[in-house]
C-alpha cells in the first residue's frame, strides 16, 4: 500500500496517484478499554479499586497472537484501523507518571499494522469517564483529583458500576450510559471544561482543577505522539492522526434548572434521579428515586427505588489523606463538603436548591442551552489538543469527534478550522442497540426528533423494512450534511463508530446459530453508509468476546468476531470442518483446523458476515457518485465521474470483491468502458477505464447470501455445526 494520504479541497482522502480513497475498517479494540495485568472485566471486582497499579501491556491483544488477527481482519477488505487506546493506560500510576512499557508495546503493535497494510488514527478513548465511574478513559487518579470517592459510588449511586455490582450477570442493560447523567460524571465533566468558571475554589497544586485536568489529559497524548514518531519511525504516511477525546458530554453545562430532568437526557434506564437529587444522594441523602424502562417512544416511569438508605458519601472525607498523590489541594476546597454547595449552588443545612439555574449562562452572560457550551468549552479544549498535536507532527491529520448526535460548532465562523481535518461523528440505531432487538417493522427518526423536525415523536416512526432502512440512510445523511455547514466542504466525514448488538432476543442466536436478525440489521447499517457516502470503522472488534459476557465491558456484545463462535461451531475432533457445509458453493468448501490458528483468518468465527463482509470501492479513479451492494442477489455497482488527467495516468480503480459473496472467483462484470482483471489471492478487481461517467456492476453467478431464515447459508451453516 502506498500510504501518502492528502486530502483535496473537496474532502477526498486521496493517495499518492490521485485517486480517491474510501476508508473502511473497525475499531481495534474493546479489550483496549480494560486493562491487560490484573486482567479486569467489568463484571469482576477483584483488584478494581487498585487503579494505580494495573498495566495495558498486551492490549488489544498480545502481540504473538497480533498476526493472526490482524490478518483475519485484512482479509475481510478493511483498510483502516481505528486504533483504541485509554489516558488511563498512558498515566495510570499517577499525575505525570507515564507506563514507558506500555507505549513501547503500543508502537510494536503499530508496526504489526503497518506490516498489514493498514492505515491507522488514534483514538484515546473515553466513556462516562472512566473505569471508576462505569465506563473506562481516565485513571482513577482523576476522581479523587475532584474530591469525588469512587468507593461510595454503589451505595450513593454517584455512578452504577458493574464491577460492584451484586451480581454482575444482572446488570441491568445500557444502565453503563446513564452515569453520564448521574453525579460523578455530571461533576467531572463540569470541572473538565469549566472548572474556573463554575468552581473556581477547586485549586490544586495551583491550578483550577480544569486546567489541572486538561493539561493531564493532553500532555499525556503529547507524549503518547512524541514517543510514537521518535522511536517508532512511523510517520503520517501511515498513521493518518490523532482524534480528538471520544464522545464528549457537557456535565451540568447549560442546564436550565437541576431540580427536573434536562431536555437533552434522552436515556433514562433503572434509577434516574434529578440532577439535584443526584446532588443530595451525593451528600449523603436517603431519597426515593423513580426507576424507567425504554420502550417504543423512549423512556418510561415504571416505580420508585429507595437509594442511599444508609446514608453514604460520595465525596472524600474531611480527613482524607492528599499526599498519596503528591498534589497539594487549596485550602478554599474543603474536602468532605459537595464542591457544589461550597459555590451556593444548594444549601446543605435546608437541603434547598438556591440556584437551580448555576450552569445555564458562563459568568461574561454566554447562554450554555442548547449545544452551544460547545462553541465555547468545547472549542476552547479542541484548541488545545490540537496545538499540542501539531507541535509534535505539524502536518498530521487531526480527527474531530464532537459531542454526539449534536449539532456541530462552527468551526469556521469560531475560528477553530484547522487544515487537514475529518470530522468523525458516531451513530447508533438506538432501539436496536437498547432494546437488543432488530425490527423489521417499525422504527424511529431519531436524528430527526432531536432537531425538532415533528410536533410529535409518533410522527419519526417508521413502519417497514425499506422505510426503516431508508430512514437510517436520511440520518446519516443529516450528520453529514452538518458536517459540511460546520467544517467546510474541504473536511471528510468518517463515521468512527457505528454498529450492532450480537447478542440480541435474548442470545438467541447463540444456542440455534440463526444470525438473521443480526444480518438484517447490520445490512441495513451498511446500507444507510453506502447511501450516505460515509467513510466509517465499525465498533468493534473484541479479542476476548465470550457469548457469556460480550465484550467484557458492561453487557455489551458488538464485535464483529468471537472465539465463542467458533469454539461453538466446531464439531467432533481435530475441530476441523468445511466451512458451509450446506452450501460449499459459498466459500468454496475450504477446510480449517483450529490446531492452526495461522488458518483462521477470515469467517470462521466472525458474526453477520454476509452483512460486513462485502465488496466497496478502496481507491477509485474519480469520485464515486454511489455505490451499494444488494446482499440477496450479490449485486455491487458504482457509478463515478473519472477525472481524464487521473484516468489518463492508466491506474486502475480497485474494488474489494471478497470470495465469501464471490467464491472461485464466479462472478460476472458489466462495465462502461475499458477493461478489468481478478486479483484472487488479494480479493481485488482492478478497473481500468476512460474518464467521465463511468459504471460497473459486480453479479455472483451463484447468487447471493439471502437474509431469510429458510434459506439463509448461514444459519444453516451455524445450525449443523451447533
Amino acid at each position: 500500500m502506498a500510504y501518502k494520504v492528502e486530502i483535496d479541497s473537496f474532502g477526498n482522502f486521496r493517495d499518492s496517484e490521485q485517486r480517491v480513497i474510501t476508508l473502511r475498517g473497525i475499531n481495534l479494540a474493546a479489550d483496549s478499554k480494560l486493562p491487560a495485568n490484573p486482567p479486569t472485566p467489568s463484571h469482576v471486582s477483584d483488584h478494581f479499586f487498585d487503579g494505580d497499579n494495573v498495566s495495558f501491556v498486551g492490549r488489544p491483544f498480545p502481540l504473538d497472537e497480533a498476526d493472526v488477527h490482524l490478518a483475519r481482519i485484512k482479509s475481510w477488505g478493511f483498510n483502516v484501523i481505528r486504533y483504541v487506546y485509554t489516558w488511563e493506560a498512558l498515566e495510570h500510576a499517577g499525575p505525570g507518571k507515564y507506563d514507558h512499557e506500555f507505549i513501547q508495546s503500543t508502537i510494536a503493535f503499530l508496526r504489526k499494522i503497518r506490516a498489514c497494510g493498514f492505515y491507522v488514527f488514534m483514538d484515546p478513548h473515553q466513556d462516562v469517564w472512566s473505569r471508576f465511574s462505569g465506563g473506562t478513559g481516565a485513571p482513577m487518579w482523576t476522581l479523587y483529583a475532584t474530591g469525588l470517592n469512587p468507593r461510595a459510588f454503589a451505595e450513593t449511586e454517584a455512578a452504577v458500576v458493574q464491577n460492584t455490582w451484586p451480581d454482575p450477570a444482572s446488570f441491568p442493560r445500557m444502565t453503563w450510559a446513564t452515569n453520564y447523567d448521574r453525579l460523578a460524571c455530571l461533576t467531572i465533566f463540569t470541572l473538565f471544561w469549566a472548572g474556573k468558571d463554575f468552581a473556581p475554589k477547586c485549586v490544586i497544586d495551583g491550578q483550577n482543577i480544569q486546567d489541572y485536568l486538561q493539561s493531564h489529559f493532553i500532555n499525556a497524548i503529547k507524549h503518547f505522539a512524541q514517543q510514537v514518531y521518535e522511536d517508532g519511525d512511523l510517520g503520517e504516511d501511515f498513521i493518518l492522526g490523532w482524534e480528538s477525546i471520544n464522545e464528549p458530554f457537557r456535565g451540568f453545562l447549560g442546564n436550565r434548572n437541576l431540580t427536573v430532568y434536562p431536555e437533552y437526557q434522552k436515556l433514562q434506564s433503572y434509577t434516574s434521579p434529578t440532577p439535584f437529587q443526584a446532588i443530595l444522594l451525593g451528600s449523603g441523602r436517603t431519597l426515593d428515586i423513580a426507576v424507567y424502562d425504554f420502550g417504543l417512544l423512549g423512556a418510561y416511569k415504571v416505580g420508585t427505588q429507595v437509594v442511599n438508605p444508609d446514608g453514604y458519601s460520595a465525596w472524600l472525607p474531611e480527613d482524607y489523606d492528599d499526599s498519596r498523590y503528591g498534589w497539594k489541594r487549596s485550602p478554599e476546597w474543603k474536602l468532605g463538603e459537595c464542591v457544589w454547595a461550597q459555590h451556593g449552588v444548594w444549601d446543605p443545612e435546608t437541603d434547598s436548591i438556591l440556584r437551580p439555574d448555576y450552569f445555564l449562562d458562563s459568568p461574561d452572560g454566554t447562554r450554555l442551552d442548547g449545544e452551544s457550551w460547545a462553541d465555547t468549552y468545547f472549542i476552547d479544549h479542541w484548541n488545545m489538543f490540537a496545538d499540542a498535536i501539531r507541535s509534535v507532527r505539524p502536518e498530521t491529520m487531526l480527527f474531530c469527534q464532537t459531542p454526539v448526535l449534536a449539532v456541530p460548532p462552527n468551526f469556521v465562523e469560531l475560528g477553530a478550522l484547522r487544515p487537514r481535518m475529518v470530522f468523525t461523528p458516531h451513530f447508533y440505531d438506538g432501539l436496536t442497540l437498547i432494546r437488543k432487538h432488530w425490527s423489521r417493522f417499525w422504527n424511529v427518526d431519531v436524528v430527526g426528533v432531536l432537531r425538532g423536525k415533528y410536533w410529535s415523536p409518533v410522527f419519526a416512526l417508521r413502519f417497514g423494512e425499506t422505510s426503516i432502512r431508508n430512514c437510517l440512510r436520511d440520518q446519516l445523511k443529516t450528520l453529514k450534511v452538518e458536517g459540511l455547514e460546520s467544517f467546510g466542504v474541504g473536511v471528510p466525514c468518517l463515521m468512527s463508530e457505528i454498529g450492532i448488538p450480537y447478542d440480541m432476543n435474548d442470545k438467541k442466536a447463540f444456542v440455534d446459530g440463526d444470525y438473521s436478525a443480526q444480518i438484517r440489521a447490520l445490512d441495513a447499517n451498511i446500507f444507510a453508509l453506502e447511501g450516505a457516502k460515509l467513510h466509517h470503522t465499525y465498533w468493534v472488534y473484541a479479542s476476548c468476546n465470550s457469548h457469556k459476557w460480550g465484550d467484557n465491558w458492561n453487557g455489551e456484545d458488538l464485535s464483529l468476531w468471537s472465539p465463542s463462535d467458533v469454539k461453538h461451531r466446531m464439531n467432533g475432533s481435530p475441530y476441523s470442518y468445511s466451512l458451509m457445509p450446506s452450501d460449499s458453493s459459498l466459500i468454496g468448501a475450504k477446510q480449517y483446523s483450529l490446531s492452526d490458528e495461522s488458518q483462521i483468518t477470515d469467517t470462521i468465527g466472525s458474526r453477520a458476515t454476509e452483512a460486513f463482509c462485502r465488496p466497496f470501492p478502496l481507491v477509485t479513479v474519480g469520485v464515486p457518485q454511489e455505490y451499494g451492494f444488494d446482499i440477496n442477489n450479490a449485486v455491487f455497482t458504482m457509478e463515478i465521474y473519472a477525472e481524464e488527467e487521473v484516468a489518463s495516468k492508466l491506474v486502475p480503480s480497485e474494488i474489494h470483491v471478497p470470495d465469501f459473496h464471490y467464491p472461485n472467483g464466479d462472478l460476472q462484470v458489466e462495465v462502461s468502458s475499458g477493461r478489468w482483471e481478478l486479483d484472487r489471492p488479494n480479493q481485488i478487481l482492478r478497473w481500468w477505464h476512460d474518464g467521465g461517467k463511468q459504471t460497473i456492476q459486480i453479479t455472483g453467478i451463484r447468487g447471493g447470501q439471502r437474509m431469510k431464515k429458510e434459506s439463509n447459508p448461514y444459519s444453516d451453516f451455524c445450525a449443523v455445526c451447533s
